[in-house]
């Protein structure tokens, strides 16, 4: 089953999708280039998520790499508590640039 992703937001925030799985990646990985080349910071709205995945993380820390490498600033907003304790039982907080509080 395909669950495609939301479109960039008017603000510029990507909107993660509610289930990220390697069928979403693709998108996610076109998206993520799009606004890492893009002007100014790379904000990825994660409030939705309900459910993420191996390539959907690896893509993210990816992205927070490069950001960084341009000198852009990455930053993963309002990040769902499904989420949180995905990048928290992955042990990626650091690495995806998010504050998770007491880790597992």
């Amino acid at each position: 089953m395909d669950f495609p992703l939301p479109p960039l937001e008017a603000e510029g925030a990507l909107a993660l999708p509610a289930h990220g799985s390697t069928v979403t990646a693709a998108d996610l990985q076109t998206r993520l280039i799009q606004a890492v080349d893009g002007d100014g910071p790379v904000e990825v709205d994660a409030s939705q998520v309900e459910s993420v995945g191996q390539a959907v993380l690896q893509l993210l820390v990816a992205a927070k790499a490069e950001a960084e490498r341009l000198g852009k600033a990455f930053t993963i907003l309002n990040p769902s508590t499904a989420f949180t304790d995905r990048v928290n039982r992955c042990q990626l907080a650091a690495a995806i640039g998010i504050d998770t509080g007491d880790l597992l």
